[in-house]
C-alpha cells in the first residue's frame, strides 16, 4: 500500500493591505450529520470489531462496536430518565476510560452536552475552586467520577452535592431503569442534528482565563471529513491507536477519539503519560499492542525514542505496522525526528516509511485547520488549509514574512458559552476567528509547500529599547540548550533592558537543590550559565540572567492550564517577587550569564 497524503492545490490571494488568503482548491466532501451516526454504522457493518479497550487484571477489557452502541443507548435512556436535557450538561471529572467513552457517546446520542474536565483538578483539593467556577458557568445536571467513594469529599462540595452523581456502577443502574421504563431513545436521537452542542470544552491560552468552547456535531464531523480527504491512509485500513492523550482536551477527545470512531478503528486506552512514574505504563502498552497510528506530544516521542534506542526489538515492533507518526502540541525537536526516522528505516527495510506529520489548530477549530500535506524531513511544518477552511494571514508589524493566522469554515466554532463579549472579540469583521498564533511560509513563492508555526503573538513582548522578543522561538532555543536541566522556562524582560528566564527545573535535578527564600539554587549553577552563554543574535535573542524556581507551577493557582501548559500571565503575576530578584545583580540566587 502506498501511504501518502492527498496533496492539495492551494489558492493564494494577496490583498493591498498585505494580508494573504489561502484555501484548498479541492472542495470539501459531505460530512456525517452526527458523531453517533458513526457508532450506528459500525455497529451494523463490523459489530464484533473492537472499538475501545482498557487494561484490566486479565489483560485488556475490550468493547466491540455492537456492545458499545447498546451500552451508549442504555446510558442515553438513563440520562433522559434523570431528566437531563441540552440545558443540563454532564460534568465529567475523570481520565480516559471505557466508562467515560460510553457516557460521552450516550449523552451525545440524545443531545446532552458533556463538559470533560482535566482529572488533575479532581485529584488536587487545592484545585477544587476551579471546578466550582466551571459549575457556576455551565450549570450541569450531573457529574461523573470513576469512583464515588474516593471522590466523596469532592462530591460533598456545595456546588456538586445536589447534582446526580454518576460512576460506572450507577451508569449501569440508570441504564437498566431507562430500559425498563421504555424511554424512547430513538425520538430524542432523531432531534439531534449538526448544530446540536456535543461538548463544552474548557480552554485557556497562556494569558487568558478559561472559556467554554461550544462544540457542535457539525464541527467534529466536518473535521473528520477533512482529515479523511487529506489522509487516504485512514480509508485503507482500520486505524489502531495506543493513546494516552486526555479527552478533556480537543486533540485527544475530539481528534483522536473521533478518528477511531469514524473509521471503525480500535482505541487502546493508555493509562500512562510521558512523565516520571507513568512513562513505564506507556512503554508497556506500546510493547503489548501494535498501533497503526501513533499520536503524541514531543516529550512522549522523546521518551519512546530513548526506550527504543536500547531495545531494537521494541523499535522493530513499534514501527512494524505503523502508517503514521503524528506529533502535536509543540515542534518535535529535530534530533528526535531524525532518530525516529533512522529507527523506522532500520525496522522496515525495503518498505514504505510511515508518514511523519503534524497539523495546527485550536479547541475552537475542532481542532485541525491546517495539515502537513506532504512528506518532509523537517520538524515544525504544520501544512496547508484543509478543504473547506479559509485562512487569512495578517502581516505582523515590523516583522517581514511573519503573519497572524485567522480561520473560518464549518469546523470553526461560533462562540463561547454564555460569554457574548469574548465571543464578539474572537472574530474580525469578515468572520475570521482571530487565533493569536503566528505563521511563516515554508516557501513564500509556493503556498502549497505549507506553513511553519511561529509562536503565539500574545507571548511576544518588547524590551525597553522597543526591540521585540519572539518568545516562542527563543523559548525552544533555551530549552534545547538546557536539555536535562529544565522542565520548562518562562521568558521575562518586558519593559526591561535584557531578557531573563525563570527555570522550572527537571525533577531529576531537585535532589541537588537547596531552598533560598523562594528560589531554588542548584549546587552547580555554572551548568546553567554555561548552557545559556554564547547565544547568537542581538539582545532580544540572548539570555542575560536566570533564576531557578523552587516551587513548581501550581494548577490550583492557575499557573498551569488544563492542557498542561504554563499560563505565563498568571505565573508572572504570582511570582512578581522572583521577577524583581531576577533583575537584581546582587541577589545570590540570580545566575548572571556570561558572553552577553
Amino acid at each position: 500500500m502506498q501511504l501518502r497524503f492527498q496533496a492539495h492545490d492551494i489558492s493564494r490571494t494577496d490583498r493591498p493591505d498585505g494580508s494573504v488568503l489561502l484555501r484548498a482548491r479541492e472542495p470539501l466532501q459531505p460530512a456525517t450529520r452526527r458523531t453517533t451516526d458513526w457508532l450506528d454504522f459500525w455497529a451494523e457493518e463490523t459489530p464484533n470489531a473492537i472499538f475501545l479497550a482498557e487494561r484490566s487484571a486479565m489483560g485488556w477489557r475490550e468493547i466491540a462496536y455492537r456492545q458499545a452502541r447498546a451500552a451508549a443507548r442504555g446510558v442515553a435512556s438513563g440520562l433522559i430518565h434523570l431528566g437531563l436535557t441540552s440545558e443540563t450538561p454532564v460534568l465529567i471529572l475523570s481520565g480516559n476510560s471505557v466508562a467515560h467513552g460510553l457516557l460521552a457517546l450516550g449523552a451525545q446520542y440524545v443531545g446532552i452536552p458533556i463538559v470533560p474536565i482535566a482529572e488533575q483538578y479532581a485529584r488536587l483539593p487545592e484545585a477544587h475552586g476551579h471546578i466550582d467556577d466551571i459549575v457556576h458557568l455551565v450549570r450541569p445536571g450531573a457529574v461523573f467520577v470513576e469512583d464515588l467513594a474516593i471522590a466523596a469529599d469532592l462530591l460533598a462540595r456545595p456546588t456538586l452535592k445536589d447534582l446526580y452523581h454518576l460512576s460506572p456502577s450507577t451508569m449501569a443502574k440508570i441504564a437498566n431503569i431507562g430500559t425498563e421504563r421504555r424511554v424512547n431513545v430513538g425520538s430524542f436521537h432523531a432531534a439531534v442534528g449538526p448544530e446540536t452542542i456535543a461538548k463544552i470544552l474548557m480552554t485557556s491560552g497562556s494569558t487568558s482565563a478559561p472559556k467554554g468552547v461550544l462544540t457542535t456535531h457539525k464541527m467534529m464531523c466536518t473535521n473528520q471529513a477533512q482529515l479523511s480527504q487529506a489522509l487516504p491512509l485512514l480509508g485503507a485500513r482500520r486505524p489502531v491507536l495506543v493513546d494516552w492523550l486526555p479527552w478533556n482536551h480537543v486533540f485527544g477527545g475530539s481528534h483522536n477519539f473521533n478518528l477511531v470512531l469514524s473509521n471503525g478503528g480500535t482505541l487502546y486506552i493508555d493509562a500512562g503519560k510521558p512523565v516520571p512514574g507513568l512513562i513505564d505504563t506507556t512503554l508497556r502498552n506500546n510493547r503489548n499492542q501494535r498501533a497503526t497510528i501513533s499520536f503524541n506530544v514531543p516529550q512522549g516521542f522523546a521518551a519512546l525514542r530513548d526506550a527504543m534506542a536500547v531495545d531494537a526489538a521494541f523499535a522493530d515492533a513499534f514501527f512494524a505496522d505503523l502508517d503514521m507518526l503524528f506529533y502535536a502540541g509543540a515542534s518535535l525537536p529535530q534530533d528526535v525526528w531524525d532518530d525516529l526516522h533512522e529507527m523506522a528505516h532500520r525496522a522496515r527495510p525495503g518498505r514504505d516509511m510511515p508518514l511523519f506529520t503534524s497539523s495546527w489548530g485550536l479547541t475552537e477549530t475542532a481542532p485541525a485547520a491546517v495539515l502537513q500535506h506532504e512528506p518532509t524531513d523537517q520538524a515544525g511544518v504544520v501544512g496547508v488549509p484543509l478543504p473547506g477552511v479559509d485562512v487569512k494571514l495578517v502581516p505582523v508589524e515590523e516583522e517581514a514574512g511573519r503573519f497572524g493566522i485567522r480561520v473560518r469554515g464549518p469546523s470553526v466554532f461560533q462562540g463561547y458559552f454564555n460569554d457574548p463579549g469574548r465571543s464578539d472579540e474572537a472574530f474580525d469583521e469578515e468572520g475570521y476567528f482571530i487565533t493569536g498564533d503566528a505563521m511563516r511560509f515554508v516557501d513564500p513563492s509556493s503556498p502549497s509547500r505549507g506553513l511553519r508555526f511561529d509562536g503565539r503573538l500574545s507571548e511576544d513582548f518588547k524590551l525597553q529599547s522597543g526591540t521585540w522578543v519572539r518568545a516562542a522561538a527563543l523559548r525552544l532555543q533555551v530549552l534545547d540548550r538546557l536539555q536535562g536541566l529544565a522542565q520548562d522556562v518562562v521568558l521575562t524582560g518586558e519593559g526591561r533592558q535584557e531578557v531573563g528566564v525563570l527555570i522550572v527545573p527537571s525533577p531529576d535535578l531537585r535532589h541537588i537543590a537547596t531552598e533560598d527564600a523562594g528560589a531554588m539554587r542548584l549546587s552547580d549553577q555554572a551548568r546553567i550559565a554555561d548552557a545559556l552563554a554564547g547565544m547568537s543574535g542581538g539582545v532580544s535573542a540572548r539570555i542575560s540572567r536566570a533564576l531557578i524556581l523552587a516551587e513548581p507551577p501550581s494548577i490550583a493557582r492557575g499557573e498551569i492550564t488544563a492542557k498542561g501548559n504554563l499560563n505565563l500571565a498568571r505565573l508572572r503575576q504570582h511570582r512578581s517577587d522572583l521577577l524583581a530578584r531576577l533583575y537584581d545583580d546582587t541577589d545570590p540566587a540570580t545566575i548572571l550569564i556570561g558572553g552577553v
